[in-house]
């Protein structure tokens, strides 16, 4: 299965550039991940805003293909235990259709991406910095694959 990480923001902190792709590059041929990242619109005043976001969703629904299992990370988002998310994917796997996960800049997601989301998932109910939200997600990937497949790196 193919899954692409669609985020705004580039030119990230190289830590948040390493950690993403040492959880990435775990995840092996079972389940590629691609980064696909989506520059930020400046920003200035309220009107700015609006409009950056729209511009900033524009862009992530082109890189969204129209089969894709769209997954938006938003705080209010519904929350997953690891073996909940493990049987997530796992289900996701066998329905076979490659997934697009979407991380919104600043300011959030543009309701349009919200709108073509198939759900929606809650990291945390707390707001963490988008870069470190890119290795979270790669991680907890990478572990209900490791629960999936019965390997020792995940232990509860």
């Amino acid at each position: 299965m193919h899954a692409r990480l669609i985020a705004a923001g580039t030119r990230l902190p190289v830590w948040v550039d390493q950690g993403y792709a040492d959880y990435a590059g775990r995840l092996g041929a079972g389940l590629r991940l691609q980064l696909i990242e989506v520059p930020v619109p400046r920003r200035g005043g309220d009107a700015d805003i609006v409009r950056a976001r729209a511009v900033e969703g524009r862009r992530m629904l082109a890189a969204i293909e129209p089969r894709d299992f769209v997954v938006a990370l938003e705080a209010t988002g519904r929350p997953m235990t690891t073996p909940e998310l493990a049987r997530w994917l796992e289900a996701r796997l066998a329905g076979g259709r490659d997934l697009a996960f979407v991380i919104g800049g600043p300011d959030g997601l543009a309701p349009e991406v919200l709108a073509r989301a198939d759900c929606r998932w809650s990291l945390s109910p707390l707001i963490w910095p988008h870069g470190l939200v890119r290795v979270m997600l790669a991680e907890q990937l990478y572990r209900a694959q490791s629960l999936l497949q019965g390997h020792p790196y995940h232990r509860a």
